[in-house]
């Protein structure tokens, strides 16, 4: 049985207390611990002096064989990492570590102390897959695949967001299916509307949302290829773009652009609120992602996703319940008639709004989260 409550140490490179930091995964996953009890940050750490090295090593290798060296994924810099937190450790009396995105940190980590290793994506998944990951030196690949086996075989548990990530951790690194769970992240904003306060009434102009800090890695043209296509059907659209700034080829009078609000302050939570409010679909045509959490935040607004299918945007995103997904090949034009259909089908449309804010409630929040790694840490 649970102890009532827990002594747990959070380990990462990163701060977990940074929103900005892995979308606000890390911030949100760290509150959650700390409801189960007392929650330690055991970083933030960068090991400067190794990382100044493995940066030239990645930069004499690109220029000499236009190959690259995945620093983040290498043993040097896994055992910079190990030193701290070893040190850390000494003495601690945790009831388990919690490690997310760790991989790097894990692999020469020395403890007896039951670990907790949280992804949303391995690096076979990713590898060749992700821009940072493609054209690497034979070497770095297999560095990059001993880091990945070694933080999970010294993980008591593996905790994932997606199948994609799931049958990647058995398939690639022999993982004990038992030992990966998969639970669906949460929606990484501080304030989120209950149902109650959902405008379910439909609109005259129907308004677009893209989410992205990347305007060509989150499908950007896609997006603007769909947008252009319905108005050019007569559909009364709008495209809101935040994040970024698109190219000037896709400046439009109706897309509106907001390049960037930051999450770490009550008034840029407020812009994000008052912003999601006011629309109706949001459009991700991402040419990479493990599991976007925007969808889980556009569905606590009750906004249906249109988004691609790859990586492991399934974990997030459940067919024809809070969304659809469209080929990964497609230019725009089945989000347009997707965007479309429900546009000439409102009782649809209002039916899909409420299919998702109620797959939000059941699934896709932090609460639903922590709760299902009680059961398993009772189990």
């Amino acid at each position: 049985m649970l102890k009532t409550s827990l002594k747990i140490g959070y380990l990462s490179a990163e701060k977990p207390t940074n929103k900005r930091v892995w979308s606000g995964t890390h911030y949100s996953i760290y509150k959650s611990l700390n409801t189960l009890g007392e929650c330690t940050i055991l970083g933030p750490y960068e090991p400067k002096f190794r990382l100044f090295w493995a940066k030239l090593i990645n930069q004499v290798f690109l220029k000499l064989f236009n190959k690259r060296y995945s620093y983040r994924h290498s043993k040097f810099i896994s055992k910079g990492y190990a030193n701290f937190f070893n040190a850390k450790l000494k003495g601690q009396n945790f009831d388990l570590i919690v490690a997310p995105a760790a991989s790097c940190e894990l692999a020469y980590l020395e403890t007896n102390i039951p670990i907790i290793y949280i992804s949303d994506g391995t690096f076979a998944s990713c590898l060749n897959y992700h821009d940072s990951l493609q054209n690497l030196t034979k070497n770095s690949i297999e560095e990059g695949n001993f880091i990945e086996q070694q933080a999970i075989n010294k993980s008591k548990y593996c905790i994932v967001s997606s199948e994609w990530a799931k049958q990647s951790m058995i398939k690639d690194y022999n993982a004990y299916p038992g030992k990966v769970k998969i639970i669906p992240f949460g929606a990484n904003f501080d304030l989120l509307p209950s149902n109650n306060e959902i405008d379910y009434s439909l609109p005259i102009e129907w308004k677009i949302l893209f989410v992205g800090v990347y305007w060509k890695n989150k499908g950007g043209k896609i997006a603007y290829n769909a947008f252009k296509t319905l108005l050019d059907q007569g559909f009364n659209v709008s495209l809101t773009v935040l994040g970024c700034v698109p190219p000037e080829e896709f400046i439009h009078p109706k897309i509106k652009v907001i390049p960037f609000i930051d999450k770490n302050n009550a008034k840029g939570q407020e812009e994000l609120n008052q912003i999601y409010k006011q629309h109706h679909f949001l459009i991700l045509p991402t040419r990479f992602d493990c599991t976007p959490i925007v969808i889980n935040e556009a569905s606590a607004f009750g906004i249906p996703s249109i988004i691609a299918n790859t990586g492991g945007v399934a974990g997030h995103l459940k067919e024809n319940k809070n969304g659809f997904l469209v080929d990964y090949t497609d230019n725009g034009k089945d989000y347009a008639s997707r965007i479309g259909n429900l546009i000439n089908h409102p009782q649809e449309y209002l039916n899909l709004r409420k299919e998702t804010r109620k797959l939000y409630d059941e699934q896709l929040n932090w609460n639903n989260w922590t709760l299902e790694l009680k059961n398993m840490l009772n189990s």
